[in-house]
């Protein structure tokens, strides 16, 4: 009995010291091995074998690009404006042992990095540049930190603005600006379109005048021709001048019997002695 447990020990122990000695990388990861609690190797993707309970695998980095949420924060422009900007940066480790002994956390210092150098870059900024200027915001963001994350091991593929707006209260005040620059503007049109109208039926009106005032020029130069003519015909005669005078007359009498509002029309007794008095009138008078 002893020797068959002296057996099963010694199997279980050797079964256990490959266990601890072969290791296999999966792809996309590297492992720091320290020797006695000190840096030894980073393992490569593959098979690997280490000395059982001496060394030890102390870290898995991998070898992934790694996507870093910046948290959102507020950030003051150079015209003390409050903004509400957050990023997103993509890292990758090229040295896995300098990422992991070279700074306690790096995913919480890039993050720290990013944000600080979001708030120094936009704070040099006036409100419009920063809402319009997200290329040049990245491109400083990025330079600014490259440097700094190399230290450990680790490039900066990109670094992508996600949102920056206005804070809340900045963006009710700006929606009242505009709209009462809508409002302003809506008002100086009507005043326009006013304006204008008053111009056009003003332009109507003196146009009109202007009309009328030659069409009576006109018609009285032609009763003044008419007239002329007829008392040239007449020569004196009585006739003629009755003869149109009571043409007229009769005409004007029957549109007035045809009026609406003509409800009773009375003509003279004597017609014919009326339209010679007044022929008599005319020619005295010419």
């Amino acid at each position: 009995m002893d020797i068959g447990l002296l057996i099963l020990v010694l199997i279980a122990f050797v079964g256990l010291t490959i266990y601890k000695g072969v290791r296999i990388v999966p792809q996309g990861e590297k492992w720091i091995v320290q020797r006695l609690g000190k840096y030894h190797q980073t393992l490569e993707p593959g098979l690997s074998l280490i000395i059982p309970f001496i060394d030890a695998v102390a870290y898995k980095v991998t070898t992934k690009d790694i996507v870093l949420d910046i948290p959102s924060q507020e950030v003051i422009t150079r015209d003390n404006v409050v903004i509400i900007a957050n990023a997103v940066a993509y890292i990758n480790i090229l040295q896995p042992a300098q990422a992991v002994y070279g700074i306690e956390n790096y995913e919480q210092g890039i993050r720290n990095l990013v944000q600080t150098s979001l708030r120094s870059i936009i704070g040099e900024m006036d409100l419009d540049a920063a809402l319009s200027s997200r290329d040049q915001i990245k491109a400083q963001l990025k330079h600014a930190i490259s440097d700094d994350i190399s230290d450990w091991g680790i490039t900066l593929k990109t670094v992508e603005i996600q949102d920056i707006k206005p804070s809340s209260t900045m963006q009710m005040a700006m929606e009242e600006q505009a709209a009462a620059e809508r409002q302003r503007r809506a008002m100086v049109t009507r005043a326009d379109g006013q304006k204008q109208a008053a111009i056009l039926e003003a332009d109507g009106r003196l146009e009109a005048s202007r009309r009328d005032a030659e069409a009576q020029v006109v018609l009285a130069k032609g009763s003044e021709e008419s007239i002329r003519l007829v008392s040239q015909a007449m020569d004196g005669k009585e006739m003629p001048a009755v003869y149109l005078l009571g043409e007229q007359y009769i005409k004007a009498m029957n549109e007035m019997a045809q009026s609406n509002n003509a409800k009773t029309v009375v003509l003279p007794a004597d017609i014919l002695n009326t339209i010679k008095g007044l022929v008599g009138d005319k020619l005295k008078a010419s």
